[in-house]
């Protein structure tokens, strides 16, 4: 059996993840997020608003003796305000680090913690961003948030990265979730790329997150050959 913890799992890439793991006979889910939306006899939800730290230090990960893999997947994230440096509110450029950053490196250093003496496969997959790799305006605490993944994830592989561990920072390509629709409502005076994220809309040109957690259950599964560290699902 292999276990999987899955923050997000209430909407978007990440319920498209767990309930793709859950087509797999060997599959034993955790979900974390502030709502339920998946019922199954494999599946545990965890309610935890990953914006409030103290909750989330406060997240076991469960006894695994028995699994011959133990995953986590930090997928959770927000985009925060969309307005330039100067516009942004504290408070949500606070909630965009500690969502985006803090939550899941708290979660991996205590996912690497728990788990060091296993002595089964450990796999950690962060969702990641291409805006942590190149600046988009009035997006500043996104990008920033999802670059820090980026780098967080390269010292764990230079640290950590063996044959019982691996680790990827993937981002998922431009996906057709609730964020895309607050980027399009956006207002157009702050964001200048406001009509460009419109028309890859109009024009279908977005993947969505069941196409997205296909490609990462592959990854999981040995379909697809396990990647750098840095990685973008475009690519595979």
């Amino acid at each position: 059996m292999i276990k999987v913890i899955v923050t997000g799992t209430s909407s978007g890439i990440g319920e498209a993840i767990a309930l793709r793991l859950l087509h797999l006979p060997n599959a034993e889910l955790i979900g974390v997020s502030r709502t339920q939306t998946i019922e199954h006899h494999r599946y545990t939800h965890k309610f935890i608003d990953l914006s409030d730290l103290e909750q989330v230090q406060l997240f076991q990960f469960p006894a695994c003796e028995n699994n011959d893999e133990i995953i986590l997947i930090n997928n959770s994230g927000v985009i925060g305000d969309i307005a330039p440096v100067g516009k942004k509110s504290d408070r949500a450029i606070i909630e965009t680090f500690n969502i985006n950053t803090i939550a899941p490196a708290l979660l991996m250093n205590a996912f690497v913690n728990y788990y060091q003496n296993h002595t089964g496969l450990l796999k950690i997959i962060n969702i990641s961003s291409g805006a942590g790799r190149h600046p988009v305006a009035s997006w500043a605490d996104y990008c920033a948030s999802k670059a820090a993944i980026d780098m967080f994830s390269e010292v764990i592989y230079e640290e950590q990265s063996g044959p019982n561990l691996k680790i990827i920072s993937l981002a998922p390509g431009i996906v057709d979730t609730a964020m895309q629709t607050d980027i399009r409502e956006a207002d157009s005076a702050l964001f200048p790329l406001s009509a460009h994220f419109k028309q890859l809309k109009h024009t279908g040109q977005l993947s969505s997150s069941s196409e997205v957690a296909k490609q990462i259950v592959d990854l999981i599964t040995g379909q697809i050959s396990w990647p750098d560290v840095i990685s973008d699902v475009r690519d595979f």
